[in-house]
């Protein structure tokens, strides 16, 4: 499939707050994932084996936080709802 020109043709809805957190859970992970690896260094390593492509972790860090706060950016966007109920213990009865 070739490589988009433009987004003009896609269309979607705009993401629902758990679908935010999914997300947000799933960077997570890479980030563990990533720091679990090794140490965290600016150097280069193999992608998949030896000979495939390489790609810098400390690169691979600083994107996965910046997509992060991205999302967290989203999700805090959401409107906040606070219910409360008012209970009425005064003594005044009305007539």
């Amino acid at each position: 499939m070739a490589d988009l020109t433009s987004l003009d043709s896609i269309a979607g809805q705009p993401l629902s707050e758990a679908q935010i957190r999914g997300i947000l859970a799933q960077i997570d992970l890479d980030i563990t994932n990533l720091l679990r690896d090794g140490k965290l260094a600016a150097v280069k390593y193999a992608v998949g084996s030896n000979i495939g492509p390489s790609a810098d972790r400390a690169a691979n860090l600083k994107a996965l936080l910046e997509a992060r706060q991205h999302y967290e950016t989203l999700l805090t966007a959401f409107p906040a709802w606070e219910v409360s109920q008012g209970v009425d213990d005064s003594p005044f009865t009305p007539e």
